[in-house]
């Protein structure tokens, strides 16, 4: 078991998410930056669904009840062992009664913990993913006891360790597809959306970011329609914003970008008054 002491800003179970109930409301949720969540799981051996502790920012602590062996991936959020700083991206054997913590961000925003096997909460509709209205919790809480299998450390297994990838990041580039509706922006706004480099507003959650630079418009209203995670909406005032991984699965503004699944793990790893461009790609 895992014991949580402290809880942090935001911490939640993920997997890569549940797919095939839009149609009931249910938005998609899982890891926020997959590609590190998928990375951490890989270097354990795990299965690429396996469930992992997404830590945002800082200040998360909890012990270890059973040994196991874990890999820390995504953001360097400076964790330690026992008060030892440890690497990231490489499998640690882990005693009964071990402390791990999080503080000071050193790089990126978001952080996954996985231990061999995967953490084994409850499943709903096909994942373990937090969701509020879906899961009974939809936040980590302190004294929150997570299930794991023991796993005996006397077994085979790879020890490899990936280099970072510096570039995940750092990259200041968000690529994008043209989206449904992107054809009705006028030349002047098309270069506009392309020229300006964005920053993230203090209004950035799992469910969207909204960016602080508008894009002035006089669009009528459309009907509501599909969205993905990593669509991005223009609202009528101008405002735009990038729908992630909770967010909803209907929406009523115009659909005038849509993220590559690289460009949503990299706009992950950044938060408040960060910077990006967006950079049109041809599917």
């Amino acid at each position: 078991m895992l014991k949580i002491l402290s809880s942090g800003f935001y911490t939640t179970i993920q997997d890569l998410g549940r797919f095939g109930y839009g149609d009931i409301g249910v938005p998609v949720s899982g890891a926020m930056d997959l590609y590190s969540a998928k990375l951490g799981n890989h270097i354990l051996g795990n299965n690429h669904v396996d469930a992992v502790l997404e830590i945002t920012l800082s200040k998360f602590s909890c012990r270890f009840d059973k040994e196991t062996i874990i890999c820390i991936s995504g953001a360097d959020l400076s964790p330690k062992l026992n008060d030892n700083n440890i690497a990231l991206n490489t499998a640690i054997n882990i005693d009964k009664g071990t402390v791990l913590t999080f503080d000071t961000p050193v790089y990126g925003v978001r952080s996954y913990l996985a231990v061999k096997g995967g953490f084994q909460t409850q499943k709903i509709l096909g994942s373990r993913s937090f969701f509020n209205g879906v899961t009974d919790q939809f936040l980590i809480k302190k004294n929150d006891i997570i299930p794991f299998e023991k796993f005996n450390s006397n077994l085979g297994r790879s020890f490899s360790a990936v280099k970072i990838n510096v570039e995940h990041f750092n990259s200041k580039t968000i690529t994008v597809y043209k989206g449904p509706e992107f054809g009705l922006l006028s030349k002047e706004q098309q270069e506009k959306l392309t020229n300006t480099e964005f920053a993230i507003s203090k209004d950035n959650s799992r469910m969207g970011y909204r960016l602080e630079e508008l894009i002035p418009n006089d669009f009528q209203s459309m009907l509501t329609s599909a969205v993905l995670p990593g669509t991005v909406q223009l609202t009528p005032s101008g405002e735009l914003i990038v729908l992630m991984r909770d967010g909803q699965i209907t929406g009523g503004y115009p659909r005038i970008l849509q993220l590559t699944d690289t460009a949503i793990n990299i706009l992950a790893q950044k938060t408040t008054k960060n910077t990006f461009k967006f950079k049109v790609i041809s599917i």
